[in-house]
C-alpha cells in the first residue's frame, strides 16, 4: 500500500540507502559532529551573552568603578553632574577575615555597604533567600550564595568576621547573588574558591562605624548613558577623587568577574569559528567519494534508466535526494546531540558562573545556519558527480568503462619492482590509479588526527601552566596582605612566627602605566632582590629580578602598551603622594597566568617617599604549624586577607580536570567519528567498486586472507601516510589555537608532549583496524556465483 505513493526511483533510493546504511551512518555522524559543535558553541555563546546582558541590565551593573581612600559624601553630587553619567552610587567597602567554626584556614573576603533606605542605584543584588538588612539593626548582613552554600550557612545563622581589626558577630538576613561576582574570585587568585572567599553586604550606617568611614565613602560605581564614551568620564571622575586618594577609575575590561566572563565568550566564539568547518569539509569530501563511486558502480543502471525515458534531471534529482537523506540524518543526530551537549555545558557553566538563571537555548537562526551550511557542504560535495551522471548518454553508460591502463607512468614502474608480490602490486596500482581520491582520503584522515592533537594539546598546555605558575613562579604557601601599608616590623613579626620556613615582603602600589597613547591600570609590585617565593621567570626558567631603577613588565602587558625592552615607560602612581615615574623597561618575560609589573622594593618605597613599608608577606610554612598560624592570623588586627596558594593549586587542577577532561572526551569522540567516517567509507566503497574483481580472485584460488590484504592494505597505507601529516597539521592547529585563545588572564604555551602524538597515532590505527575488521566480514560473505554472473 505504501509503495503506491513512491515512484520507482524513490523505491530505488531507499533500497540504495539501506544497502549502504553503514556508509550513510558514518557520513551522517561526521555531519552530526560539525552540526552539534556549531549548535553548542553558537547556542552557548548566545545563551551566555543574553543571560549576561539581561542580568547586568536588570541589576544595573556598573560601567565604571572608582576607588578612593576617603571621600566626603558631597563629592558624589559632583560626579553625578559629569556629562555621560546616568547613575552614580557611593559606597563603602572593606576587606574582611572570616572565623568559621571547625575550620583552621581563614577565609577572606570583602564587605560592601547597602543604602540605608531603598535598593542600590548601581550594582544591585539578587536575593536568593531571606531579606535585605533591617536598617534598625546594625548586625545584619547579606551573604554571597556560593560562600553560604560552601559553609552550610542559612538565613538566621551568625558569622564572625574581622573588619579593620575589629571583630563583629553578624546575623545573616539574606543570601544573594551579585552581577559583580558572577565569577567570584579572590584578588590574586585564578579560580574561584567559595570555601575561602566570601562577600557580605551591610547597611551603610552600620558599616560606616565598622570601617571608620562616617560621612564618607571609599568607592563610587557609575553607570554610563547610552553611547557615552567611558574615557572622558573616567578622567573626570579621577579629577574629582584625586584630592581624596583616588586610586584610578577602571571599566568592565579591568573588572575581574566581567573580564573573565568576556574571555569565556571570546573563546566560545573562537572554537565555534574553527571546529565546525573542519567537520563539514570532511563531510563534503565523504559525500563526493561515496556518490562518485556509487555512480561508477551503477553506471549501467543509469544507462538503463535513461534508455527507458528518465530524464537527466530525474536521474540527478534521484542522487541528490539520496544525499539529502544522509544530510537529514546527520542534521537530526547533530541537533539532538548538540542540544544535549548544550544543556550539559550549561550545567557545567552554572558551577563556574553564578547567575540567577542560565538556560541553554539556541535561536532558530542557529538551527537555520546549521541546515544551510550542511546543505552547501554536502550538496557541494555531490554536485560534480551528479552532474557527470546526468551527462551520461545511455549507449555510453551501458558499456563497461575501459580498464585502467598500467602501461605507462607509475603503473609500469611498479610491475618492474621484483621484490613486491602480486597482491602488493595490485594495492599500489589501485592507489596510483586514483591519486586524487587517495590524496583526499589521506586529507580526511589527517583532519581527524589534527583535531585530536589540538584537543590533547590543551591538556599538555594546562599541565605546563600549572607547573610554571604553582611550582616555579610562585613557591609560597600563603600570601598575607595588610589593610594598609605597614613597616618592616610587620614582616619580621610574621617571619619569626613558629613554623614559618621562609618569608618575603612585597609592596603593591596602584598605577596607570602609559606609553605613547596607550594606558593600562595595573599595580606595580615592589620585590626584594632575587626573589624566590613569588617571581617572574624567563623562557629558560630563570628568575628575572628588576635591577636598580628598572622596571620589568610581563610580555602580555608590554604588548598591550606596545612597549619594548630598552624604552622608557611612564608610571603615574595613584596613591599616597601620587608621584609620576619615568622608568626603563629592562625585560619583558613571558608570564603564562596573569599580568605583572615589578620594580625593586627599595626603589618603589623611595618613589613613594614613605620609608621602608610593605603591603604584605609571602610565606612558606611547615605544614605541621599551619593550623596554629591560621588561628594567629585570624586574630591579627591589620590582616586584610590570606591567600592560600596550595589550596588554589588544588582548585585549579580540579577545575581543569573537570572541564578539560570532558572536552577531551567529547573531541576525541568527534575526531574518532571523522576518522571512522573517512576510513570506513573508503574501504567500504572500494569493496563495492571491486567486488567482481575480488570475487574473481577468490575463484582463481586466492585465499580470503590474500583478498582481504588487497583491499585493506590500501587503507593501511593511506592511514600510515596520513599519520605524519596529521601530527604536523595538529601542531599547526594547536599553535593557532594557542594564539587565538590567549587572553588578559592567561596565555597558552605551545607545548605538545610526545605522548600526545603517540595517543593520536594509536587512535587512528585502532579505528583503521576496526574499519578493516568490519569490512573483512563482508569479504568473507562474498557470493562468488552472484558477483560473477555476466551482465547482458
Amino acid at each position: 500500500m505504501t509503495r503506491r505513493w513512491l515512484s520507482v526511483l524513490d523505491l530505488k533510493l531507499w533500497r540504495d540507502f539501506w544497502s549502504m546504511r553503514g556508509q550513510a551512518l558514518a557520513i551522517a555522524l561526521v555531519i552530526a559532529g560539525g552540526v552539534s559543535v556549531h549548535l553548542v558553541m553558537a547556542g552557548m555563546l548566545g545563551s551566555l551573552d543574553e543571560t549576561r546582558s539581561a542580568y547586568y541590565e536588570r541589576y544595573r551593573f556598573a560601567d565604571i568603578w572608582a576607588p578612593a581612600v576617603r571621600a566626603p559624601n558631597a563629592v558624589l553630587n559632583d560626579i553625578r553632574q559629569i556629562d555621560g553619567v546616568a547613575a552614580a552610587q557611593s559606597r563603602i567597602l572593606a576587606p574582611v577575615l572570616f572565623d568559621i567554626p571547625n575550620m583552621a584556614e581563614p577565609p577572606s573576603g570583602v564587605i560592601y555597604s547597602l543604602p540605608h533606605a531603598g535598593r542600590p542605584l548601581v550594582n544591585d543584588i539578587h536575593l536568593v533567600a531571606g531579606s535585605m538588612p533591617d536598617p534598625a539593626r546594625r548586625d545584619q548582613v547579606v551573604v554571597l550564595e556560593g560562600f553560604a552554600t560552601a559553609h552550610g550557612l542559612m538565613v538566621g545563622d551568625t558569622v564572625t568576621v574581622t573588619i579593620r581589626g575589629g571583630r563583629e558577630r553578624l546575623s545573616i538576613s539574606g543570601i544573594a547573588l551579585s552581577p559583580e561576582y558572577v565569577y567570584a574570585i579572590a584578588p590574586g587568585q585564578i579560580v574561584p574558591d567559595p570555601l575561602l572567599f566570601g562577600v557580605l553586604w551591610m547597611d551603610r550606617e552600620a558599616l560606616e562605624t565598622a570601617a571608620d568611614q562616617q560621612g564618607a565613602f571609599n568607592e563610587v560605581v557609575v553607570r554610563l548613558s547610552r553611547g557615552a564614551d567611558p574615557a572622558p568620564v573616567r578622567a573626570a571622575i579621577d579629577r574629582s577623587l584625586e584630592p581624596y586618594g583616588g586610586a584610578g577609575a577602571y571599566t568592565r575590561r579591568e573588572h575581574v568577574s566581567a573580564a573573565f566572563l568576556q574571555s569565556e565568550l571570546d573563546q566560545l566564539e573562537t572554537m565555534g569559528a574553527i571546529l565546525p568547518p573542519i567537520f563539514l569539509a570532511v563531510a563534503a569530501f565523504l559525500v563526493n567519494i561515496v556518490i562518485s563511486r556509487l555512480i561508477a558502480v551503477e553506471r549501467e543502471q543509469i544507462g538503463l534508466l535513461k534508455a527507458f525515458g528518465y530524464s537527466s534531471e530525474a536521474v540527478s534529482l534521484h542522487y541528490l535526494k539520496l544525499v539529502g537523506v544522509i544530510a537529514a540524518l546527520g542534521l537530526v543526530i547533530g541537533f539532538a546531540l548538540g542540544t544535549w551537549l548544550g544543556h550539559a555545558m550549561a550545567m557545567m557553566y552554572v558551577q563556574y558562573y553564578s547567575f540567577p538563571f542560565l538556560i541553554f537555548s539556541a535561536s532558530p537562526s542557529v538551527y537555520a545556519i546549521g541546515v544551510l551550511v550542511t546543505v552547501i557542504a554536502v550538496g557541494g560535495g555531490a554536485i560534480w558527480s551528479v552532474f557527470k551522471a546526468a551527462r551520461l548518454e545511455p549507449a555510453v553508460a551501458m558499456r563497461p568503462p575501459p580498464p585502467p591502463d598500467y602501461s605507462r607512468g607509475a603503473g609500469v614502474m611498479l610491475t618492474r619492482i621484483s621484490v613486491l608480490d602480486h597482491q602488493s602490486r595490485m594495492v599500489l596500482r589501485q592507489i596510483f590509479r586514483w591519486p586524487v581520491r587517495a590524496g583526499l582520503t589521506v586529507t580526511g584522515i589527517a583532519a581527524s588526527g589534527a583535531l585530536l592533537v589540538m584537543t590533547l594539546y590543551f591538556l599538555d598546555a594546562m599541565e605546563v601552566m600549572i607547573e610554571n605558575y604553582f611550582d616555579l613562579s610562585n613557591r609560597h604557601d600563603m600570601a598575607v596582605s595588610f589593610t594598609e601599608p605597614r613597616s618592616m616590623a610587620a614582616f619580621h613579626d610574621l617571619a619569626g612566627r613558629e613554623g614559618v620556613v621562609e618569608a618575603e615582603p612585597f609592596r603593591m602600589a596602584s598605577a596607570r602605566l602609559r606609553y605613547d597613547n596607550r594606558e593600562v591600570l595595573m599595580g606595580i609590585t615592589g620585590v626584594i632582590d632575587d626573589p624566590a617565593l613569588s617571581r617572574m621567570m624567563d623562557g629558560q626558567g630563570r628568575t628575572v629580578s628588576p635591577p636598580p631603577g628598572g622596571l620589568i613588565l610581563s610580555q602580555d602587558l608590554a604588548n598591550r602598551l606596545n612597549v619594548r625592552s630598552g624604552e622608557l615607560l611612564t608610571a603615574q602612581i595613584t596613591e599616597g603622594s601620587r608621584p609620576r615615574l619615568e622608568r626603563l623597561v629592562v625585560q619583558t618575560p613571558d608570564v603564562l597566568i596573569g599580568s605583572g609589573a615589578q620594580m625593586r622594593l627599595e626603589d618603589l618605597n623611595a618613589a613613594l617617599g614613605e620609608g621602608r613599608v610593605i603591603s604584605g608577606v609571602y610565606l612558606r610554612v611547615d605544614p605541621a604549624f599551619a593550623d596554629a598560624l591560621y588561628l594567629e592570623l585570624k586574630d591579627a588586627p591589620l590582616v586584610a586577607g590570606v591567600q592560600l596558594h596550595t589550596i588554589a593549586r588544588e582548585n585549579f587542577t580540579e577545575l581543569m580536570d573537570r572541564s578539560i577532561g570532558r572536552s577531551i572526551f567529547i573531541y576525541t569522540l568527534f575526531a574518532g567519528m571523522i576518522a571512522l567516517g573517512v576510513i570506513y567509507n573508503s574501504v567500504r566503497v572500494s569493496l563495492a567498486e571491486r567486488e567482481r574483481e575480488l570475487a574473481s580472485l577468490r575463484v582463481l584460488g586466492f585465499t580470503k586472507g590474500a583478498v582481504s590484504y588487497i583491499l585493506l592494505a590500501e587503507s593501511a597505507i593511506l592511514t600510515l601516510v596520513a599519520l605524519p601529516i596529521s601530527l604536523v597539521a595538529g601542531a599547526a592547529l594547536a599553535w593557532g589555537m594557542a594564539k587565538a585563545m590567549s587572553s588578559d588572564f592567561f596565555r597558552l604555551p605551545f607545548v605538545i608532549e610526545p605522548s600526545t602524538y603517540g595517543y593520536t597515532a594509536c587512535v587512528l590505527i585502532v579505528i583503521a583496524l576496526i574499519s578493516g575488521l568490519i569490512v573483512r566480514q563482508r569479504i568473507n560473505r562474498l557470493d562468488l556465483i552472484a558477483v560473477l554472473k555476466t551482465r547482458e
